[in-house]
């Protein structure tokens, strides 16, 4: 499981309801099981999203799936990616500067 911090203006987006469009806009499907949104697409068996705490984050939690062949790989990554630009609204360049941040910091 992996909690991404949400830019500030941004926590709407944290929101099931618009987490939920994302998902679908993005995977093309998307449903809610357990109070959490569960999606699946290429390389991806199964995602896991959900608002963090005080819906200033959103925790993710992912399964791979390993035999899928290289192109499927790299629509999956960038489909991933994007999706976490539109929800947190950091782009996977400041998503590492953070991560390397926090670690640093001794919080992850």
């Amino acid at each position: 499981m992996h909690e991404y911090e949400v830019r500030r203006g941004q926590y709407d987006n944290v929101k099931a309801e618009n987490l939920n469009k994302s998902m679908k806009d993005l995977f093309g499907n998307a449903e809610e099981r357990d109070g959490k949104l569960f999606s699946s697409f290429g390389g991806l068996k199964e995602l896991w999203a959900w608002p963090g705490e005080k819906k200033k984050s959103l925790c993710v939690d992912t399964k791979m799936d390993p035999t899928v062949d290289n192109d499927t790989a790299q629509k999956t990554i960038k489909a991933y990616n994007n999706f976490l630009e539109q929800v947190t609204g950091y782009n996977a360049k400041e998503r590492g500067k953070r991560a390397q941040k926090a670690a640093k910091e001794g919080k992850a």
